[in-house]
């Protein structure tokens, strides 16, 4: 609607600019302008945004995943009301794009939960809020209902922790392990998966892993500095990375006929991590199962996890002062089908590159984060499932800045940083969901 008001006045003052001498043409010149002024006023009344109308559709295709009552967002933008109120803070934090955040660079690969806003959406909103954040009347949008649908969309099994956790006030970080068994009656496949952390405040990373044996359920409540621990770490675990949340993280959606398996009377087994505190605090975070409502037959999704280990330029150390780059050329040797892939580094990660080379040498694009941001990561989902030819090799390069000059290095002077759960050591991992790849994955987008 601004294109065609722009286009009208144009066409409006290359009229008035044309010098005509018959009568009629004169005639016909003011009925011509007449007309495209008439044009140009709707066209402009057309141009003040409301929010039902063009406001709504963007905020919830956009941000209400996080900005929702118990979402990981400080506050709610599900009405029109509550979206007016942070009018011009939503005016200024789009506008200078620092929401809805989103770092994977999109001129290097699309993912389904891509949440970045066009040059359009943003003009809309701040049309919106210079124009007085006019309220509208309520209109249908198909937008709107798709994100509410996904979003609505209750678990089939909600499991919070057994008992509440009181957190150490000695300001001391605290890794935890918990037990949650499923009681599930049979083997279940799973659509989808969702970690709720308790205390937002506190939580500041969580694993949820899958034990079939019930031979892990005195682990609950254990540090993880306890030596007891390595005891059950030698049981195999029937699924080792079941899902990952971190802030910024929300429930990742597998495709259609597709499913993780859960095995019947399964436990949870919880690894979270606390941040430090000097107060009582208490957390209960829950994990939400939703059931696969089409058959699987034998699409089972299955987790593949690049890590430390897997770097080639070895160790994984990081002395002060230095940026240094760590590289993983990791072989894959079947057909797989991506749906998801998600980078992990902590404060001084700078930059993450992920591709993959085929034997033929395609180059197949997965993921680039230029400006990584600790604070906030995700499970990005491809569009489409993305295959990977088996001979094909997973390329990664990421970047650390280990430098006192780095603003959010946790040590201040800096100082060498190894491996570690903790905030202020260091990870680099990949962790990928994929399919065992059959013909036509590619085409199906979910």
């Amino acid at each position: 609607m601004v294109a065609l008001f722009k286009e009208l006045r144009l066409i409006r003052r290359n009229i008035i600019s044309i010098k005509m001498t018959s009568p009629d043409l004169k005639t016909m010149r003011q009925r011509l302008i007449i007309c495209f002024t008439w044009l140009s006023l709707m066209a402009s009344a057309q141009t003040k945004p409301t929010y039902y109308l063009n406001i709504e559709p963007i905020i919830k295709k956009n941000c209400i995943s996080c900005h929702r009552p118990g979402g990981i967002a400080p506050f709610s933008l599900q009405t029109y009301e509550e979206v007016a109120a942070k009018g011009n803070f939503i005016g200024h934090v789009t506008k200078t794009k620092y929401m809805p955040p989103w770092k994977a660079d999109p001129t290097y690969q699309t993912f389904r939960n891509e949440t970045k806003l066009s040059a359009e959406e943003i003009e809309t909103i701040q049309r919106w809020v210079a124009t007085g954040l006019a309220k509208g009347k309520k209109v249908k949008s198909k937008k709107a209902q798709v994100a509410i649908s996904v979003e609505g969309v209750k678990p089939d099994l909600i499991l919070p922790m057994v008992k509440s956790y009181q957190l150490t006030d000695k300001a001391q970080e605290d890794f935890r392990f918990f037990v949650i068994p499923t009681n599930l009656p049979t083997d279940t496949y799973l659509s989808a998966v969702e970690f709720v952390p308790g205390n937002r405040r506190q939580v500041h990373h969580s694993r949820v892993m899958v034990d079939s044996t019930q031979r892990i359920r005195g682990i609950d409540g254990m540090s993880e500095m306890n030596p007891e621990i390595k005891v059950f770490q030698t049981i195999p675990l029937a699924d080792e990375f079941l899902y990952g949340w971190v802030p910024g993280n929300t429930k990742i959606f597998f495709p259609p006929g597709t499913g993780k398996k859960i095995l019947k009377n399964s436990d949870l087994i919880l690894n979270i991590h606390y941040s430090p505190t000097s107060k009582p605090e208490q957390d209960k975070s829950t994990v939400n199962l939703y059931y696969a409502k089409s058959q699987v037959n034998n699409r089972e999704v299955k987790t593949l996890t690049l890590k430390e280990s897997d770097i080639k330029n070895q160790p994984f150390f990081i002395e002060s002062e230095r940026k240094p780059t760590f590289y993983m050329d990791y072989p894959i040797h079947r057909d797989m089908s991506l749906i998801s892939i998600m980078p992990h580094m902590h404060f001084i990660g700078k930059s993450f590159l992920a591709y993959a080379i085929t034997m033929e040498g395609e180059k197949i694009p997965l993921i680039k984060i230029d400006d990584w941001d600790f604070k906030w990561q995700t499970t990005y989902q491809f569009k489409k499932m993305l295959k990977l030819p088996a001979g094909s090799r997973i390329i990664v390069e990421a970047k650390f800045d280990n430098t006192t000059e780095n603003p959010v290095n946790p040590n201040q002077p800096a100082k060498d940083i190894g491996y570690g759960w903790n905030s202020t050591d260091e990870m680099c991992d990949l962790v990928i969901y994929f399919l065992d790849y059959q013909e036509g994955d590619e085409l199906i987008e979910y």
